[in-house]
């Protein structure tokens, strides 16, 4: 008999074995989103486009001080771009929900890379003056409510449900690697071709995004249908009264009332947002203040701010069900860390609990996106995430005046703990109200456990 075997004969099937342990890490991996198609490109498509946004976020504000001489002016033009978002993510919103996805931000992603072309042009013929500037930001902030939810919900509905966590982890990594490259790109770009050169690079990175937009297909088991509006899906055989009044504005607002984790959630960011997370000030106060040191070593801390940050987009894309309470908790511990911090003696004490701080405070944002992006039905989304951006502006306006009021009155210092406090005070009270407002569970007896009346009784 011969030993070689026959080749007419196929080769047998390998034989897979999925273990129980197996499952569950590649449940629990952070890469695991990646491992469809799509999002490895929906994935490389954003590293482009942060990079090219952090390439002229990098020159946008020193332009506009060589253009008017003026910090007012910088800072008038930064508010006309938030604007809209205060006053326009609702219809935003509502207009992602009723126009198909894929064609909504490929076309908003088409509109931005105009404008940045329109902007580089103006700056290479140096025609490039306040007006213009300020329409130009306006126009930027409009399309902007529309390409945000838009966006974001894209990326969601190439995964399934379970892996969403970590494509929004992925996300977060992909934006910071964005934008250190973007940084770093933006000092040899302008150097060698002008500053004109850093918008136009922010329009070719807008116009690849819009050009990988239609080959995107869902994964398998994918909860998003991306080729078309998940409101106009849902809708189509609806009748016309029906239709008209599920995508209205109000009803993502009444929605979004109505459901407690999600003003939850929107408490726990708020407070988190005003008293903690903006150390880019409590920190610089901090650092050169009672600690005396100087630029080179508040940047040592933004550093590490930024590697915590990362490592916390890593670790809260191995979530797998994020919830409210975890977001609370996570808030409440970044609170206390950042009391710590706000006691730290010397800057290397402050170092080491700069880097949970950020560890934490990533996390926590990743595991609230994945509660914001999937709890609301598909239809309403949209309208969801135009009412979160309502409320995060105001946030962001609202909260650096309202810190540095407590600065004036604590110091640096003592705006760390009081805030820190404030916060983890705050959701620990929630959580402890919200524990007693819900009823234990009653368990249910065994038949043995019954009284013997009981017993007898059902006997009969």
């Amino acid at each position: 008999m011969s030993s070689t075997p026959d080749s007419t004969l196929p080769e047998p099937a390998p034989v897979t074995v999925t273990t129980t342990a197996s499952r569950t890490r590649a449940s629990r991996s952070p890469w695991r989103s990646l491992r469809h198609r799509s999002m490895r490109w929906w994935s490389l498509a954003n590293f482009v486009s942060n990079a090219g946004t952090w390439m002229q976020l990098t020159v946008q504000n020193l332009l506009v001080l060589q253009i008017t001489g003026s910090a007012a002016a910088t800072g008038l033009s930064m508010s006309v771009q938030a604007a809209p978002a205060l006053f326009m993510s609702l219809l935003g919103g509502a207009a992602v929900d009723r126009w198909p996805r894929k064609l909504t931000a490929g076309v908003s992603q088409a509109l931005l890379g105009a404008v940045a072309f329109v902007t580089a042009l103006l700056v290479a013929f140096d025609r490039l003056d306040m007006t213009a500037l300020m329409i130009l930001a306006a126009v930027t902030g409009i399309v902007a409510t529309v390409d945000g939810p838009a966006c974001a919900l894209l990326g969601n509905d190439l995964v399934p449900a379970e892996d969403v966590p970590s494509a929004i982890g992925v996300g977060a990594l992909v934006h910071n690697a964005g934008r250190l490259a973007g940084a770093a790109l933006a000092g040899v770009t302008v150097g060698a071709l002008g500053t004109a050169s850093a918008y136009a690079a922010n329009g070719l990175s807008f116009l690849f995004v819009a050009a990988v937009i239609p080959f995107l297909r869902p994964a398998p088991g994918a909860a998003g249908a991306i080729g078309r509006g998940e409101g106009a899906a849902r809708l189509a055989t609806a009748p016309a009264r029906d239709r008209a009044q599920d995508m209205t504005v109000r009803q993502g607002l009444v929605f979004f009332a109505r459901r407690p984790r999600l003003l939850a959630l929107a408490g726990i960011t708020g407070v988190s947002a005003v008293f903690g997370r903006n150390y880019q000030l409590t920190l610089a106060v901090l650092v050169t203040g009672p600690l005396a040191g100087g630029a080179g070593s508040f940047g040592t801390v933004s550093t590490v701010l930024a590697v915590g940050g990362i490592l916390g987009a890593v670790l809260g894309a191995r979530l797998s069900r994020p919830s409210v309470r975890l977001v609370g908790l996570l808030a409440a511990a970044g609170g206390l860390l950042q009391v710590v911090a706000g006691l730290s003696p010397s800057l290397a004490v402050l170092l080491v609990m700069v880097l949970p701080m950020a560890v934490v405070e990533s996390v926590s944002d990743t595991a609230g996106t994945a509660v914001l992006q999937t709890d609301p039905p598909a239809h309403l989304r949209g309208r969801v995430l135009g009412v979160w951006s309502s409320i995060g502006t105001v946030w962001s306006l609202g909260g650096p005046p309202a810190l540095g009021l407590l600065m004036e009155w604590a110091g640096a210092r003592g705006a760390l703990v009081a805030g820190g406090f404030l916060i983890a005070g705050t959701i620990g009270a929630g959580l402890l109200r919200r524990g007693r407002r819900t009823p234990a569970p009653v368990p249910l007896r065994a038949e043995g456990d019954l009284p013997e009346r009981e017993a007898l009784g059902t006997a009969a």
